[in-house]
């Protein structure tokens, strides 16, 4: 399941939580509840608006069939390290 950050632009919280894409939170009540954590002096109604959050990288070196090691020895010039042109 996914992690998302939502901001809360009335009170200046950020907050990280995990749900499914196909779910929507727009509201600072329906955040806490998701989380399990009190309002606070912030009203239920106030809107939350998820933040862009950047991607993963993943290093070919860490999957299960790593690209393999370049047949020059380090970085080829041509750019094209292990691929015939």
């Amino acid at each position: 399941m996914p992690t998302y950050d939502y901001y809360c632009d009335a009170n200046g919280e950020k907050v990280e939580v995990f749900h499914p894409m196909n779910e929507t939170i727009s509201n600072w009540g329906a955040l806490c509840k998701k989380v399990d954590r009190p309002l606070g002096d912030t009203a239920e109604s106030e809107p939350v608006r998820k933040l862009i959050g950047g991607a993963a990288v993943i290093s070919s070196a860490s999957r299960a069939d790593p690209e393999p090691a370049c047949p020059a020895g380090g970085c080829c010039p041509s750019g094209g390290c292990g691929f015939n042109e």
